[in-house]
């Protein structure tokens, strides 16, 4: 057992996070420690069995200390952490949530306010996979008696949220190894039983919704939450408030996870048994629920939510019932990009691109690979063509070269230079990024596609040569850093059913044009680029 070795005026906080195959999220976790407002603060990371990469992402900070131990459970895994901990104070955070930069400041300012509490909480808001917030932050109600509290409800709601004094998680020994679940809760009402607990306003933590949460699993969390509550009742029959607020809680209990939690889940897309098993386990949370919702929105309003959830839920499988047919095979169903089926699905999105855009193909041009699409857009508004090819014996090549090494073209030669689905194929791409700029005129236009995020890598005649991909936000800052006289259009096109349709090599006529222009930028197909050379460098 290690021991606490801090100075009364700026004592050491400890933050224990247990990671159980949620490498993916751990990053997000530990940086949001090392933001903290507050020092010092340790941070001890519990591997607890993971067979992800939980440990190549821990040994990348070099100031936290990493423990590894056979898979045993989420509460032996905190309790690890208490044992390896020095700190007077703890936080508990898991891996796929954060912390609130002055989450710790805020604790210990409950506990200079409070000293008479074993441990304070705070308030916290959901976020998505994504770290994006979801709703509004869930506060606390302040309540002198928080064992009734609890009793009622889990008030604290997110295990981040609380700080604990390290001695009173020793005394009462730690975490129940027994639970699989609510193991948390189980803790908050004995050591609310016996000692001062305390709670402040302020939001100090994130807590994340996805599917592969614990907390997703609703039979789990009311099975645990039922039995870690009837282990209260020697206690809470000794007095009246607290028998009343022990059978409030069976009751509440089953209205939060049957409506509740059902009805989030249902909203986002999380696989549960649906919607009628909701109105089946909690009619009457549902039916204050939805008098609530028209009373603010109205029922117009109401009826059009109930709708677009249903038609959520029915148009959403559940695990294992995912229909795959012609897509459960682990070789493209074309491996030619869609070209022996017909017209490929990124050629629609170049071709989008370059319509939008055909008034500036005009003048003098310059196009890489072939004049196709100058012909096409440009017509009558090009005075003169030139096609770049990399190497020679190609019939209409006005220029044979490589860019990062400089084309036989005057400076400022060519009013449009069109290159599509051409940068991921050079290595050296600030040297070619100089050569495009060099040859456009003042007020020319360079117009840009490369692969998205989601695309296959040519394994025919371009294997060799493609060297990366893009993202949005690197295409900007790829053109903005090049050239500061480039000004720079950056779009997406794409969404998850094209970019599945793309990659197994499907062709355009094999999805309605509705299905091919909904714009999602999570799945970028392809990302197109307009960039101006302007007159002068601002």
């Amino acid at each position: 057992m290690r021991t606490e070795t801090n100075s009364p005026e700026s004592p050491l906080v400890s933050v224990v996070i247990p990671c159980y195959n949620q490498a993916y999220f751990l990053g997000e976790a530990i940086e949001s420690v090392l933001r903290q407002s507050y020092h010092p603060i340790e941070i001890i990371v519990v591997n607890d069995g993971s067979i992800d990469n939980t440990r190549e992402i821990s040994v990348r900070y070099p100031d936290i200390r990493y423990v590894e131990q056979i898979n045993q459970g989420l509460s032996a895994a905190r309790n690890s952490g208490i044992r390896e901990s020095m700190g007077a104070y703890v936080v508990f955070l898991d891996a796929d949530d954060r912390l609130l930069p002055d989450a710790v400041s805020a604790g210990l300012a409950c506990f200079h306010a409070h000293p008479e509490s074993a441990f304070v909480f705070g308030a916290h808001r959901r976020i998505g996979a994504d770290g994006v917030p979801v709703g509004k932050p869930i506060m606390n109600p302040m309540d002198d008696d928080h064992y009734s509290a609890l009793l009622k409800g889990n008030i604290i709601g997110m295990h981040a949220a609380v700080m604990y004094r390290r001695h009173v998680l020793i005394s009462t020994g730690g975490f129940n190894t027994s639970l699989n679940a609510c193991e948390d809760y189980d803790l908050y009402l004995r050591i609310a039983g016996d000692f001062k607990v305390s709670c402040h306003r302020t939001l100090v933590a994130e807590y994340r919704v996805h599917a592969a949460g614990m907390s997703s699993d609703i039979d789990l969390m009311l099975k645990n939450t039922l039995t870690v509550l009837g282990w209260q009742w020697d206690r809470a029959k000794r007095n009246r408030r607290h028998r009343k607020a022990y059978r409030t809680g069976i009751k509440l209990w089953k209205e939060y996870y049957y409506g509740h939690e059902q009805l989030m889940q249902i909203r986002g897309g999380i696989d549960t048994k649906g919607f009628m098993r909701l109105l089946y386990h909690a009619p009457r949370w549902y039916v204050r629920h939805a008098g609530e919702q028209m009373k603010r929105g109205g029922l117009k309003a109401f009826i059009a939510g109930l709708g677009s959830t249903l038609w959520h839920r029915l148009n959403t499988p559940m695990v294992g019932r995912v229909r795959f047919g012609n897509l459960r095979r682990t070789t493209p169903i074309s491996c030619f990009f869609g070209y022996d089926r017909g017209r490929p699905i990124d050629r629609y999105y170049i071709e989008k691109f370059l319509g939008r855009n055909a008034e500036d193909i005009h003048g003098h041009v310059l196009e890489i690979g072939d004049d196709l699409y100058t012909r096409r857009f440009g017509g009558e508004k090009v005075r003169k063509k030139d096609v770049l090819q990399l190497v020679g014996g190609h019939s209409n090549a006005s220029f044979v070269g490589d860019l990062t090494e400089g084309i036989r073209a005057s400076p400022a030669s060519f009013d449009c230079v069109i290159a599509t689905q051409t940068l991921q194929l050079i290595f050296d791409l600030p040297a070619a990024l100089a050569e495009l700029h060099r040859i456009l005129k003042p007020g020319g236009v360079l117009l840009v596609t490369v692969p998205g995020t989601v695309s296959p890598i040519d394994q025919g005649e371009w294997r060799r040569l493609w060297c990366w991909g893009f993202t949005k936000r690197s295409l900007e800052m790829l053109f903005s850093e090049a050239h500061a006289s480039f000004q720079v259009t950056v779009k997406t096109y794409g969404n998850v059913l094209g970019a599945v349709a793309f990659l197994e090599g499907l062709s355009v006529k094999e999805l309605r044009a509705e299905e091919l222009d909904h714009h999602d930028p999570a799945y970028p197909v392809l990302i197109s680029l307009r960039a101006v050379k302007r007159e002068t460098v601002p």
